[in-house]
């Protein structure tokens, strides 16, 4: 049973920063891709950066430039550093960990979600 632990939310001011974490309880290159997914109430969760296991990255058009998803493989962790937040930025954030295979009904796992607020 992997878990992912989400730390570094918080309450900021707009134009303020965030370093989002996540560790997980298995060694990160047990996973194809690793990410951060944001929610808020009404809407559908949505991708905000993914790093794959190669390297790769990918961010949502609506933070590019301002966030950056990166990893430190020796302490199973990813990161996400959030700078220049905006009010659009507040939301639950979730990190995620894809399987290279499916196991039964599994084919990834959720954090618990870690609360981004951007309020003046």
């Amino acid at each position: 049973q992997v878990q992912l632990v989400e730390s570094g939310g918080g309450l900021v001011q707009p134009g303020g920063s965030l370093r989002l974490s996540c560790a997980a309880s298995a060694s990160i290159s047990s996973f194809s891709t690793m990410g951060w997914y944001r929610q808020v109430p009404g809407k559908e969760r949505e991708p905000v950066a993914t790093l794959s296991n190669g390297g790769s990255t990918s961010y949502a058009d609506s933070v590019k430039g301002r966030c950056t998803i990166s990893r430190d493989s020796a302490k199973n962790t990813i990161y996400l550093q959030m700078n220049n937040l905006k009010p659009e930025d507040t939301a639950l954030y979730y990190c995620h960990a894809k399987t290279w295979l499916r196991v039964g009904r599994v084919d990834g796992y959720w954090g618990q979600g870690t609360q981004v607020t951007v309020s003046s």
